[in-house]
């Protein structure tokens, strides 16, 4: 289900009235928010193989970086939610003498990092292929404005192009808007690069 609601959606649809259209524009926010999800980097949660927005729970395997002498794991989809366990195994076990414990760590949730707490005793995270395993729910309970209104630029012009196939534009309130396939409106990018994730999972 979409964080976007349809009625929201309509504010920017004028033209569209009613309910008739509610089950055709859910799947439209379903397939926008998808496609703004793999632009932020988010890789598809346990449960599905479609990547969403919305808190849904990962097993992610990541390697880690040391920053300021100080080991560091860059999670490739926030905000963090919860954190269910971490494992620190460069041999790929994720046994439970390789878990690292809640009090070794901290946990950035908006800029979505594991840091590694100075006064314990733990080593750190390794720096192995696929040494690092996170379980944990990540993703929106609530949208910021500005995401909100990205994502329903971005599905109210999809909307107004399956109208206008066969035109290269349409004009609109005096703007012309052009429609390109499978890509997302530059507006909607300038909204979006701060939410961006500028890390790799490997």
């Amino acid at each position: 289900m979409p964080l976007v609601t349809t009625d929201i959606l309509k504010e920017y649809l004028p033209e569209v009235t009613g309910t008739g259209s509610d089950t055709e524009l859910s799947d439209l926010l379903d397939r926008v928010e998808a496609a703004i999800a793999r632009f932020l980097g988010f890789p598809a949660p346990d449960s599905s193989v479609t990547k969403t927005l919305a808190v849904a729970t990962y097993t992610l395997y990541i390697d880690s970086y040391m920053y300021d002498n100080i080991s560091v794991l860059p999670l490739p989809v926030r905000p963090v939610v919860t954190i269910t366990s971490v494992h620190a195994d460069p041999d790929r076990v994720y046994g439970a003498d390789t878990e690292v414990k809640a009090d070794e760590y901290e946990i950035d949730k908006q800029q979505g990092l594991l840091i590694i707490k100075t006064n314990t005793s733990t080593v750190g995270f390794t720096n192995a292929y696929r040494g690092n395993k996170v379980v944990g729910t990540f993703g929106f309970t609530l949208f910021h404005r500005d995401l909100v209104h990205a994502v329903c630029v971005f599905a109210s012009q999809l909307h107004r192009a399956k109208s206008s196939q066969g035109k290269k534009s349409n004009a609109l309130r005096g703007a012309t808007t052009s429609y390109l396939p499978n890509t997302i409106p530059q507006e909607v990018k300038e909204i979006l690069y701060p939410y961006r994730n500028t890390f790799v999972i490997i």
